[in-house]
């Protein structure tokens, strides 16, 4: 009985170039993999429950990239320790990991970048960042990409390796609140004192911005045909900025009406000279 089942292990299912494989050969490896398997899921288990709920993903992702490596380490070295020659093995293979490495260059960098981006979180689930010229609102963070949605609810599929190669704003990394600001400029003869007054008036009322820190307005330039001011405000919603800044600048349209206070436009003067003949 014992014979048959050493008979049946040792059955090859392949001998080429001095790597022979067993069936008993696989067996090992399926139970090593087994085994490696139970052992990482409970270690990742135990380790996720000392982790906040943010910290869970992003362990999760750097977790499983690594839960590959360690397979790719066991299978090598139980082949190894089964008898197979895995030097010739790799040596026959060569020229197929030179051809995938050039071919997934790319990928590795998006990977090792994903990893960076979760371990030091840099970027995380929620966060609002600018980057090309696009904003959007981090929806999904992965070891190759970064998915965010933007204000016309497209999606961006951000390749990881960008984010270490090019200039990031993420405008709510520190805390959700951010600062933003609208321009109006106002006729030379306004009243500066009420177009301050209404500035100030218009923001405290708006339910999106902040009371704390409080809005505040600058006197800006003296403009070519206008006195440029800036009202400057908080809020917790940079995502609708865009909303937040339209409905100021109708409220302000409206107020500066009723107030007899003119939005000038830049006008010019053009003169004809005409030579004499």
């Amino acid at each position: 009985m014992i014979e048959s089942i050493q008979k049946f292990l040792s059955e090859s299912l392949y001998n080429s170039d001095g790597v022979e494989v067993t069936i008993g050969t696989i067996l090992i490896l399926v139970l090593t993999l087994f085994f490696t398997h139970v052992l990482l899921r409970l270690a990742r288990t135990m380790a996720s429950k000392r982790l906040k709920e943010d910290d869970k993903n992003r362990f999760k992702t750097v977790f499983t990239f690594f839960k590959y490596i360690i397979f790719l380490v066991v299978i090598v070295t139980t082949l190894d320790a089964s008898g197979v020659k895995v030097t010739a093995l790799l040596a026959a293979s060569t020229a197929l990991f030179v051809g995938l490495g050039l071919g997934m260059q790319k990928l590795f960098q998006d990977i090792i970048s994903g990893i960076f981006i979760l371990i030091d979180g840099t970027i995380t689930v929620n966060d609002i960042i600018e980057i090309d010229g696009k904003v959007g609102k981090v929806t999904h963070v992965s070891l190759r990409t970064t998915k965010a949605i933007t204000n016309d609810d497209k999606i961006l599929v951000i390749p990881n390796h960008k984010f270490l190669n090019e200039i990031l704003y993420n405008w709510t990394q520190n805390n959700e609140v951010t600062r933003e600001y609208v321009d109006v400029g106002v006729a030379y003869d306004a009243d500066i004192d009420l177009v301050k007054a209404l500035l100030l008036g218009i923001a405290l009322q708006e339910e999106a911005i902040l009371s704390k820190p409080s809005p505040a307005v600058f006197f800006e330039n003296f403009g070519d045909s206008a006195l440029e001011f800036r009202l400057r405000f908080y809020v917790n919603d940079s995502f609708n900025g865009l909303l937040i800044k339209s409905d100021l600048r109708f409220k302000i349209y409206e107020s500066f009406k009723e107030n007899n206070i003119t939005i000038p436009f830049p006008q010019r003067d053009v003169h004809v000279v005409q030579k004499l003949s």
